[in-house]
């Protein structure tokens, strides 16, 4: 696995911070809420997991690097 630089966790920090609205594109784990499944981020880790509480019930985190979520922002 590679492990993102600081710069960039700091970046996924800023642009994901607590509280903020994703939707999952795609998530490699046999747990995998559906594609499309939203929530909300717990908080990004050191290696730039994105840690989500889905709707479903799920916390599964976002993998850096090998899974994807995208930004949900209010109209």
């Amino acid at each position: 696995m590679n492990f993102p630089s600081r710069e960039t966790v700091e970046r996924l920090r800023r642009e994901y911070p607590t509280g903020t609205r994703v939707e999952l594109v795609h998530m490699d784990d046999v747990q995998t809420p559906p594609v499309g499944t939203t929530g909300s981020v717990i908080s990004v880790d050191d290696i730039g997991t994105i840690h989500v509480a889905w709707s479903t019930g799920s916390s599964l985190g976002v993998a850096y690097g090998q899974d994807l979520c995208r930004r949900i922002d209010d109209a």
